[in-house]
């Protein structure tokens, strides 16, 4: 299975409020082929409600987010459809809190990816896996066996996913997303609870995704896997882009230091 081509991704003016607050107001970013696209800020900043919005969990009360085909000729409005629909379209994204179906095992969780991709309903799954395996079945199962490879997990296929350690966890949703075969890559805070190894682990995936042609957009608070890994930086606090730029012009705008990174997230940047 070759990886699908990235898309640009395109997210202009996206707004939103619930009662009397506004999360995101008028946040506009891009997010290429072949980039790894980062969106720094404080807690309550209003980062996965971006992400929520882009990817049909909220509906925004703006927004004219698009993807853009390999010629950048055709753009695919994303605004108002649902989180399936998107994911047709090649949007796919993880959680901050990982969200796996703990009590199947891991070569099951990433099937469900594949199942939107091929267009293969529920019961027409589990019909497959009843039967004692059809040929279906099998080229899905090879194909998820595939991802499970390509992420980096360890182990059998057929272990329980809820017996995974946090780094396998995260990297098991990765796989998962990474079934649907999207176009953009959405991660929320991939890195959250992963030790030393783990990060360095994520940081070498990341990296062969973005030369296998994927676009990433990720939300991270580890400034030092941001800084190393990122080709272009969005810093958004209170719901508003403050700066972005190339990661040597966001460690050494005051505005960011000030707002967000301080003394150390600039030393770590430096």
């Amino acid at each position: 299975m070759n990886p699908a081509p990235g898309r640009l991704l395109r997210v202009a003016d996206v707004s939103k409020r619930f009662f009397g607050l506004q999360a995101v107001a008028g946040v506009s970013l891009e997010a290429r082929p072949r980039e790894i696209t980062a969106v720094i800020g404080p807690n309550g900043a209003g980062k996965t409600t971006l992400f929520n919005c882009v990817t049909g969990l909220v509906r925004p009360d703006r927004c004219m987010s698009v993807l853009l085909s390999e010629d950048g000729k055709t753009a695919t409005r994303l605004m108002g459809q649902t989180p399936e629909a998107l994911c047709r379209l090649g949007i796919a994204r993880t959680f901050q809190q990982v969200r796996l179906f703990e009590s199947l095992s891991i070569l099951d969780n990433i099937m469900i990816g594949l199942l939107v991709r091929h267009n293969l309903g529920w019961w027409a799954a589990i019909a497959d896996r009843l039967a004692g395996g059809t040929r279906r079945h099998q080229a899905l199962r090879e194909l998820a066996a595939r991802q499970m490879r390509r992420v980096g997990l360890q182990g059998s296929g057929f272990e329980l996913a809820g017996n995974l350690d946090h780094g396998n966890r995260r990297r098991l949703e990765i796989a998962r997303a990474l079934a649907s075969e999207p176009a953009a890559l959405l991660l929320d805070e991939p890195a959250a609870g992963m030790n030393h190894s783990e990060t360095e682990a994520l940081m070498r995936l990341l990296q062969s995704l973005r030369q296998d042609g994927l676009t990433v957009l990720l939300i991270e608070h580890d400034m030092r896997l941001v800084m190393e890994v990122s080709d272009q930086i969005y810093v958004i606090d209170h719901g508003t882009v403050l700066a972005s730029g190339k990661a040597a012009e966001i460690s050494s705008n005051p505005a960011v230091i000030d707002a967000y990174l301080g003394r150390a997230g600039h030393h770590v940047a430096a």
